[in-house]
């Protein structure tokens, strides 16, 4: 049986008219053979864009999913980039070919910081979930969760000197983890808010924290391990943070923190700004110090050399020298070390807006390049000499054009389908449809509503104000400015005989108007301009106005929650439609002026009859107001749009949800249908526009359900909280994997593929039977097609193979979502996949996790005791065996190495590099001997 009707699907063609979202910072990258500064990586919704700041381009999208970026974070060598999403994922992109090649899945909620550490090996995670994961980039794996934070991570820091893990949170706290151990060894506790930000300086020896007030904290680190080393004392503790100089010393116990580090308070630098740190950041040298509050002014602090700051002791000393002796005194001058010695306040730069994110990079001469993400969907970079005495800053780029500062309130298609309008609280954009480029930019006042004159060489805005704006598009000027209202202007409609429009207003009043061609007195040239012909006077706001197709009737919405239905030509009322609880903020006529839909902010949308009025249906639509609603031309379908964040589409005529577009991450504020019906451009809080393309794919409703079905059990699923460990606690550190549908599924093939070994094993050992029992050597049994197909691999070898496919990533939690009658069989397989070799690193790192995960129940029984056993030796003598053997292949190269430098007197690529920074240390010291001599 065919399908009895045939609803065609549109998705998603791209997102275009946002610059920079807010959520995630902006991040400097470089690209192949592209200069330092020259490109930049913010979050675009979904998708990250990079852009060219010179040629205000973009050069590459790596294209996301469904959540939105939060976080984003080059790698060391510049190649790849990290990108954290709203759903806790993070993924890693390489910036040759913007194709994503690992992604982890660990957080619970949004990814809120993301860092590398300096080899690029390993990569540290913060999250609104509390947690703070270490992942293992190389192999694609988490390494540990750690928890210990009761608030959103803010920063989280790796040691270079240490295997160190610092963090910081919306908790007030500062956690110091040892790596080695897992564990939390320090706990700050000096901040009396949130802390927002954090970096390292001084080589690491410095920590520099900015919380809710307006100062910026300095912590001295001093590591205790090395001074017990030589042969110092042992140190005894340090204050904690809460105690403040007045507050008495208090002898303690050494406690584990004595072993590795002291921290405690050194200074505090006076920021201008009186609010919170919202991003506080440092350049790649860690010279230049970035940070801003909730304004427009970026506060930039430079942190002095060594010698500079001890030049500047020199300087003080002497002047207290001096000050003694003219006042005669007989002790020696001492001069306290400050941190305003250390850190000096650089310049400050004024935005264009708020500002939202920054990233600063030190270039070569002393260039500091800085990019600002402004609240306002807008990209600004300055550059300043540091070496200059009064640096000052000056802005080499503005991105702009591609979006709009505020939100998009009105859209409209042109009569060919090829150009889109968009207008906001300041300007109007003209888009082409096929290239998504700016074709026009034009400065209006705040437009509600919008619409392209037939001919589609002029447009006409509605304002807040009340004015009409009618602009042309050849030139980009504006003509005229009506004052058509004494309120706001929601609503214009185009009249079916395209000879005028209609407006609806604020004011309760609706106004026909009549196109006119006049006598332009500045150029003599003929333009177009609007006449007032006649008014309909109401007793409520208008919302929305539409005229019928026909050109019979007129619906007028009204903020009494009721729709109003006039004859056009002698406006007499007609018909009232009421049944809404809230005000009605949009309706339309269907092509063949039978059914008007009109949608609330009661989040309901009513279909009437427009012969009689009746009501056919009323639904639930959205979760909550709907804010624009249109039928798609020649059809009794329509799309609404809500501000839960949804676009839906639905049958007039069978009262039915055909399709939810999901894309935007805000309210959605209107949308618009191409004449053709072929496209659809909504715009929404998000700053985004996004066009949606008609397919030829059809939606079977059924289907449709069943996968809204399964995204909610795959949206569970996510909430869920990995086990702990059978017979532990949970503690500080935990497995660093969520359990997903893809963990779900790896977990269901390996259980398959154990299902199909142990049957192929028992149809084995019932042929070895049956042959012995006749005596005679019988033919084999049939194997598996799945065995077959795969070249007639033995099953033991298929099991490996499918462990094998796993993403590295995901194969902890799909091992722990295996239940445990499988694990006797695996451990079985794994002691003989070592016995042969196979894998021995993949299969020794399954067996670990194993042990560890079901410790309990395999140590007591009594069946796998020879198994371990048996694995115990196996697994030692291999790992040592490939232990020796790559300890032997790396001597020869080694060897191979020294014997191609001393005959061809050649030097290798990589001692070549370490040996020229000796060089230029040792060139150094002896230029600064000849100066002291001198």
């Amino acid at each position: 049986m065919g399908l009895t009707k045939q609803y065609l699907r549109y998705v998603s063609s791209a997102v275009f008219g946002v610059i920079g979202s807010q959520k995630a910072n902006i991040a400097y990258v470089t690209l192949r053979g592209g200069e330092k500064g020259r490109y930049v990586a913010v979050a675009a919704c979904e998708h990250v864009f990079i852009w060219d700041v010179r040629k205000a381009e973009k050069v590459l999208i790596l294209q996301g999913q469904k959540h939105e970026v939060t976080f984003l974070c080059p790698s060391p060598d510049g190649v790849h980039i990290a990108v954290g999403y709203e759903d806790g994922a993070v993924r890693i992109f390489s910036l040759l070919n913007g194709e994503s090649t690992v992604s982890f899945n660990g957080h619970k909620s949004a990814v809120t910081v993301i860092n590398y550490d300096a080899l690029g090996a390993r990569l540290v995670t913060g999250s609104k979930d509390t947690d703070v994961i270490v992942w293992d980039v190389i192999n694609e794996c988490g390494l540990y969760r750690l928890k210990g934070h009761k608030d959103v991570i803010t920063q989280a820091l790796f040691l270079k000197k240490k295997n160190l893990l610092v963090t910081s949170s919306k908790d007030s706290f500062v956690k110091w983890w040892d790596l080695d151990t897992q564990h939390c060894f320090k706990t700050m506790v000096g901040h009396r808010s949130e802390v927002w930000g954090m970096l390292l300086l001084n080589q690491e020896d410095r920590l520099l924290t900015g919380s809710a007030d307006s100062e910026l904290r300095a912590w001295n680190i001093s590591y205790l391990e090395e001074g017990k080393a030589d042969g110092e004392p042992r140190v005894k503790k340090e204050k904690t943070l809460l105690e403040d100089d007045e507050d008495e010393d208090e002898e303690v116990d050494e406690s584990p923190e004595e072993r590795i580090l002291s921290c405690k308070k050194f200074g505090s630098i006076l920021r201008e700004a009186r609010d919170r740190v919202v991003s506080l950041t440092a350049d790649n040298k860690a010279r230049v110090i970035a940070c801003h509050g909730n304004d427009s002014a970026l506060e930039l602090f430079t942190v002095l050399s060594e010698e500079e700051v001890q030049k500047k002791m020199n300087k003080k000393l002497k002047k207290a020298k001096k000050k003694a002796a003219k006042a005669q005194e007989a002790e020696e001058p001492v001069v306290e070390r400050m941190l305003k010695d250390e850190i000096i306040r650089l310049t400050n730069i004024k935005a264009s807006a708020k500002i939202r994110w920054v990233d600063c990079l030190s270039c070569a001469g002393g260039e500091l390049k800085v990019a600002l993400l402004l609240q306002n969907n807008t990209i600004e970079t300055y550059s300043l000499r540091t070496l200059n005495n009064t640096p000052t800053a000056n802005k080499t780029a503005r991105l702009t054009l591609g979006g709009h500062r505020t939100d998009v309130r009105t859209l409209a298609f042109s009569s060919d389908n090829l150009a889109v309008l968009s207008a906001s609280g300041d300007t109007v954009k003209v888009w082409n449809r096929s290239t998504l480029q700016v074709i026009r930019t034009m400065a209006c006042e705040y437009a509600l509503c919008s619409l392209f004159v037939p001919g589609d060489r002029q447009i006409i805005l509605g304002t807040k104000s009340g004015k009409l704006q009618i602009f042309e598009l050849a030139s980009g000027s504006l003509l005229e400015t009506v004052d058509a209202h004494d309120g706001a202007v929601w609503s214009l409609c185009l009249a079916p005989d395209q000879r005028g429009i209609v407006t609806g207003s604020a004011d309760k009043t609706v106004k026909f108007w009549e196109f006119e061609l006049i006598k332009d007195q500045g150029t003599a040239q003929k333009r177009l301009t609007v006449k007032h012909s006649r008014s309909l006077q109401l007793e409520e706001d208008v919302l929305c106005v539409k005229f019928s197709p026909d050109h019979r009737l007129l619906a007028v919405s009204l903020l009494d929650c009721t729709v109003k239905v006039f004859y056009t030509d002698t406006l007499k009322f007609f018909l009232s439609l009421y049944g809404h609880k809230l005000p009605v903020l949009c309706l339309d006529i269907s092509h063949d002026s039978t059914l008007i839909a009109t949608g609330s902010a009661d989040r309901n949308v009513k279909i009437w009859g427009l012969d009689f009025g009746d009501c056919h249906r009323s639904m639930f639509a959205h979760d909550d107001s709907v804010m624009f609603l249109q039928f798609v031309p020649k059809t009794h379908l329509f799309f609404t749009a809500g501000k839960d964040k949804k676009i839906k589409q639905w049958d007039a005529d069978k009262f039915e949800h055909i399709q939810t577009l999901e894309g935007h991450h805000r309210e959605v504020w209107c949308l618009t249908i191409s004449p053709s019906g072929d496209y659809i451009v909504s715009s929404g809080h998000d700053k985004s526009l996004r066009l949606w393309e008609r397919t030829r794919e059809p939606i079977i409703l059924e289907e449709e359900r069943e996968m809204e079905r399964e995204a909610e059990v795959e949206e569970s699923m996510a909430k869920g909280d990995v086990p702990v460990v059978p017979g532990e606690t949970q503690g500080e550190a935990a497995p660093a994997g969520k359990k997903t549908v893809e963990t779900v599924k790896a977990a269901e093939r390996i259980m398959e593929v154990l299902e199909l070994y142990r049957e192929e094993t028992r149809k084995m050992e019932e042929h070895k039977y049956a042959c012995e029992k006749a005596g005679k050597e019988l033919p084999p049994p049939q194997s598996n097609p799945i065995l077959v197909a795969f070249g007639n691999v033995s099953p033991s070898r298929y099991v490996l193979d499918v462990i094998k496919k796993v993403r590295s990533s995901e194969l902890e939690v799909s091992l722990l979502v295996l239940p445990f009658p499988y694990i006797p069989e695996l451990l079985t397989l794994f002691n003989s996949y070592i016995q042969q070799g196979l894998e021995v690193e993949l299969v020794c790192r399954c067996l670990f996790f194993l042990l560890k995960i079901h410790f309990g129940q395999i140590s007591s029984n009594q069946m796998l005791l020879s198994v371990i056993d048996e694995l115990r030796t196996n697994t030692l003598s291999k790992v040592c065996e490939i232990r020796n053997m790559m300890g032997f292949n790396s001597a020869a190269l080694q060897f191979l190495q020294r014997e191609i430098e001393s005959k061809e007197d050649v030097m290798f690529f990589a001692d070549a590099t370490g040996r020229l920074d000796e060089k230029k240390k040792k060139k150094r010291k002896r230029e600064r001997a000849v100066l002291t001599i001198a």
